[in-house]
């Protein structure tokens, strides 16, 4: 089975991309939707971006695919996340392949979300277990939410 962290009662966070078998149980864990962050031809890859989708509409829930390269995110990328988030049925479960760009995606969302601030996140994501392992990508988190907070 797949770590997984609970963002919240809407979010949570897979450590993992789930396999074909796993599908099946994510909807049985009560999930409504799938959130895909991995990129097409992804090393150690379990499913196609489009072979998940099947699965995950097999199961009765809703898919969403963003791919996201760790060396590439940019405000665009998060605020096309936050986008295709806002209509899905929740509870939602979000993956990629460790759970870094799942995390910080959903982590960016729900702060900016709930007001909080950049140093706020940061804090909250090191308590659950979120590593922003490079000063880049602390810093895009930091920067993304003081500058997209409600």
């Amino acid at each position: 089975m797949i770590e997984k962290i609970a963002i919240n009662d809407r979010f949570t966070v897979g450590k993992a991309q789930p396999s074909a078998e796993a599908v099946p149980q994510i909807a049985r864990d009560g999930f409504r939707s799938v959130v895909n962050l991995r990129v097409e031809g992804a090393d150690g890859q379990k499913m196609s971006p489009a072979e998940e989708g099947e699965a995950v509409r097999r199961a009765g829930m809703s898919y969403f695919h963003l791919p996201v390269k760790a060396d590439s995110l940019s405000d665009g990328l998060v605020d096309r996340f936050r986008e295709g988030v806002a209509g899905l049925p929740g509870p939602v479960f979000v993956h990629c392949a460790s759970g870094k760009r799942a995390g910080a995606f959903t982590m960016m969302h729900v702060a900016a979300e709930q007001g909080m601030s950049g140093k706020e996140v940061l804090a909250k994501a090191a308590e659950m277990g979120f590593e922003c392992d490079t000063p880049q990508l602390e810093s895009f988190v930091r920067d993304y939410v003081d500058s997209h907070r409600r």
